[in-house]
Formats: structure tokens, sequence, C-alpha cells
């Protein structure tokens, strides 16, 4: 079941990127008290990815902020050190990258897809969530191939 607007996240284990290693957070707490600009992607460094998803939010986090969220968070279904890696790369200080290397946050979203095609397993869609104090605010889910409503201008719509 996926999950909707007015649903409490679930509570799973993530690892947080930082620059002194992974982090293991429980989904749970690490959303609670706060306002969260949250975004899922397929992958680390794949192509609309990197060139429009990750970037756009780096963009426009300060609009974000201003307009009351608290942290940006870019989830996808690699490990920590790609997700770092890769923050480090093309994103900035204003990004958290929260990885979910086993797919548990996506399939506990009831948000995953199957990209064994492209040789990448199952992974996480392409979404956003507006998550305040752990219950979800908004919820912008892809069509497959598609970056439209995932987006930070979409997001900063909302808002």
């Amino acid at each position: 079941m996926t999950i909707s607007v007015g649903d409490k996240l679930p509570n799973v284990k993530m690892i947080k990127a930082t620059a002194d290693g992974p982090d293991a957070v429980q989904s749970g707490e690490y959303f609670a008290g706060k306002k969260v600009a949250l975004f899922s992607v397929p992958g680390a460094y794949t192509p609309t990815c990197s060139a429009k998803h990750l970037p756009g939010f780096v963009e426009k986090a300060g609009d974000l902020k201003a307009k009351g969220v608290d942290e940006i968070v870019c989830t996808a279904v690699n490990d920590a050190f790609v997700m770092g890696a890769w923050g480090k790369d093309a994103g900035s200080a204003d990004i958290t990258m929260l990885a979910d290397g086993n797919g548990d946050f996506a399939r506990a979203v009831g948000l995953t897809m199957d990209g064994s095609g492209f040789g990448l397993g199952e992974r996480g869609q392409r979404f956003s969530m507006v998550i305040n104090d752990g219950v979800v605010e908004q919820l912008n889910v892809e069509q497959a191939g598609e970056f439209k409503v995932s987006s930070a201008e979409h997001m900063l719509e909302q808002l």
C-alpha cells in the first residue's frame, strides 16, 4: 500500500551520509519535530537525477527554507558512501543525503520500482514529499520516465 497525505512515516533504518562517515538513523525519529522537504531519486549519478532533480533542490534550497522548510533530504536506494560522494560532487550543505541502501524506506512507503531492465534491481520511484513532524503533508509521485511533480519548483508552489 502506498503512503498517503495524512499518514505518519514508517519507522525504518536509514543511513545519513556525514563528513565523519555513515550514521544510522530511524526515520520515525529523524523526521519528528521538523518540516522536511524530501525527494527520492531512482539512483545517485543517474542522468535525470544528476542533471535536474538534485540541482533543482540545491538551487531552490534558500527559497524552500524561506517557506518554512527546516531540512531538505535526498534519498535513494544507494549506499551511504555513494550518496555522500554524490552530495559532495553535485549537492550542497543544504541537502541531507539519506541512504536507503536496502530499499527499506521505499518499500515501507510503497513507492518502489523495478529497474532490473537497466541493471538497477529494485529502486525507489521518483517522488517528493513535504513531511511535517513525521506526517506526510504533500506527496508527489512521478509517472514512469517523467520529471515534473517531484521537482523543487513544484514543491515551492505547494508551500
